[in-house]
């Protein structure tokens, strides 16, 4: 991280190469930014970027007229975003009034700007969350006390999830009737995208097939929940002193749908492995394990696979890349 001195304010942007996939704003843009939401007192004194998430350009910015720091975010150019991820930023900001059972939690949104006239970019300034974040978080504990923590996202899963809608989809659009078509409509998408980066999309298509073949076993969900798209703990404040990990804040819930609670991130995480993270189950409630939810968790996998196998290209790697070519080659079969 490099320091910049420009406009009168420390400015410390993350250097990267110039065709990675992140990219930094420049010192003039952020000011510009804050004076049109801070008025003509909202010189910027600094600006950290964090380095934190993979998506969004994020920075910590203290304000001259502000009593504490803020958060100023930017969506990337929409030149540079996958179909299947198309105007996150924007889909989050549409889903803030269906998180109120958790609105203690959330960052409060002081600006929202998609007119692209200071930037060419989407951005959002919001409030600063207490706490650091839960990796960090957690390593100040012991491992047996982890439970506690995620006994708590249990539990905010568990609220969210119980959040009703209309529609299948994006909370932001499109909408679908019914899960089946949410869920073919997301594997194409997805297909579509590893076209446009020359990565074989073939067993994605093959599962979007077999999903169109078996579309009554989806469609047995008839009520759309609201699902939070990656909540984990990489999305989690925790206290700094607290005795026993405790979460402070959430944030970054731009990848939320309406449809099956099954198909939810931290659901996937949850049963990952069999540690602390079991504690996960005991305020969420016990899973549907009979064999038409066993079939659909198989098929949420492949769709977890092919957005992670995205992610995994704009990062560059390689290795991980092809495991996800393995992974679902071992879960096709199943699906037949």
């Amino acid at each position: 991280m490099s320091l910049v001195q420009n406009v009168r304010m420390d400015f410390q942007p993350i250097e990267r190469p110039a065709d990675a996939f992140q990219q930094s704003v420049s010192a003039e843009e952020l000011q510009a930014v804050c004076h049109r939401v801070f008025g003509a007192g909202g010189r910027v004194v600094s600006a950290v970027e964090m380095g934190l998430g993979m998506y969004n350009s994020t920075y910590r910015v203290t304000v001259e007229n502000q009593a504490r720091p803020v958060i100023v975010r930017f969506a990337p150019e929409p030149d540079r975003q996958f179909g299947s991820e198309r105007e996150f930023m924007r889909n989050e900001y549409a889903t803030v009034p269906y998180l109120t059972a958790i609105a203690p939690l959330m960052p409060k949104v002081i600006a929202a700007d998609w007119s692209h006239e200071l930037v060419g970019r989407d951005y959002l300034v919001q409030t600063l969350l207490d706490g650091v974040p839960a990796p960090e978080g957690l390593r100040r504990h012991p491992r047996p006390t982890w439970t506690a923590f995620f006994r708590q996202l249990g539990e905010i899963t568990r609220t969210v999830h119980s959040v009703r809608g209309r529609a299948f989809g994006p909370v932001a659009g499109p909408a679908y009737e019914t899960w089946s078509g949410a869920v073919i409509g997301t594997l194409r998408d997805i297909a579509a995208d590893l076209d446009a980066v020359a990565l074989d999309a073939a067993d994605l298509r093959k599962a979007e097939a077999i999903a169109a073949e078996h579309h009554a076993v989806l469609d047995e969900i008839t009520e759309p929940r609201l699902l939070t798209g990656d909540l984990w703990t990489v999305n989690v404040m925790v206290a700094e002193d607290a005795d026993e990990p405790t979460v402070t804040g959430v944030f970054d819930l731009d990848r939320t749908s309406w449809g099956d609670p099954a198909a939810d991130w931290p659901i996937r995480m949850a049963a990952a492995k069999q540690d602390e993270r079991v504690a996960f189950w005991e305020t969420y409630g016990e899973r549907d394990l009979s064999p038409s939810a066993a079939w659909r968790a198989r098929l949420y996998e492949i769709l977890h696979l092919g957005a992670v196998r995205l992610e995994h290209h704009r990062l560059a790697d390689t290795s991980a890349i092809a495991g996800t070519y393995d992974a679902v080659a071992a879960l096709l079969p199943r699906l037949a």
